[in-house]
C-alpha cells in the first residue's frame, strides 16, 4: 500500500456525494454502512493506486474502484473490481 500525496487526499473534506450516490455505491459494493463517504475515505487511504484521468480520479482498491469527480470532489460511484 503506498501513500498517495495528490489534490484528492489533500481534500478529505471536500469529498462527498448525493442521496443517490449513496444508494447506488451501497448497491453496487453491498455494503451495509450508512456512512459511504467515510468508507471511501478509508479506502482512499488504504489505496492500491490513484489516477487522474480527464475529469474524474480513480481509487483502486484490492476488491473496488471508486469515481471522484475531480474539481467538485463528488463521489459518482464505485464498482466491484473485476477478477479478470
Amino acid at each position: 500500500m503506498a501513500r498517495y500525496d495528490n489534490a484528492l487526499t489533500e481534500n478529505y473534506n471536500k469529498i462527498h456525494t448525493t442521496k443517490l450516490g449513496i444508494e447506488r455505491i451501497k448497491r453496487n459494493l453491498a455494503l451495509e454502512t450508512d456512512d459511504v463517504v467515510q468508507w471511501c475515505i478509508r479506502k482512499i487511504e488504504q489505496a492500491d493506486s490513484i489516477t487522474q484521468e480527464g475529469k474524474n480520479w480513480y481509487v483502486h482498491t484490492c476488491e473496488s474502484v471508486i469515481t471522484i469527480n475531480a474539481s467538485s470532489y463528488t463521489i459518482i460511484t464505485a464498482h466491484k473490481r473485476s477478477t479478470e
